[in-house]
């Protein structure tokens, strides 16, 4: 069974999406801001894979996922970026940000699976 951290801030958007998650057969640990997202990346077992919201009190996104992809023990774990801004460039500034991917909001869960499943085969 596959651990994914999931770090977003707001509560509806967690919950839908952990239960979903949860129901596909994965592990799914949760952190509700920038901060606690990249404390939890380094905690054992380690994720797999994380789901990122982008925009998050404390540190955002893009700072948490540079922190965690500029670590040792974490640069290897897959990052798909979350963001409900589908402007043009964000795209590339997640991947920028060392993202692997990137999804927008609201999910489409079989898209997001999707692009789960293709990291998680690497």
């Amino acid at each position: 069974m596959a651990k994914i951290l999931l770090v977003e801030d707001n509560e509806m958007n967690r919950d839908m999406l952990s239960r979903r998650l949860k129901r596909k057969g994965f592990d799914v640990e949760i952190a509700k801001d920038g901060g606690e997202g990249v404390d939890k990346a380094h905690e054992n077992p380690l994720p797999d894979l994380i789901l990122m919201d982008m925009s998050l009190p404390v540190k955002d996104g893009w700072t948490a996922t540079k922190e965690i992809k500029g670590a040792e023990d974490t640069q290897n774990i897959p990052v798909i970026a979350l963001t409900a801004h589908a402007m043009s460039g964000d795209r590339e500034q997640a991947l920028a940000a060392g993202c692997d991917d990137y999804d927008t909001k609201p999910i489409e869960l079989p898209r997001l699976l999707s692009k789960i499943e293709t990291l998680l085969a690497r």
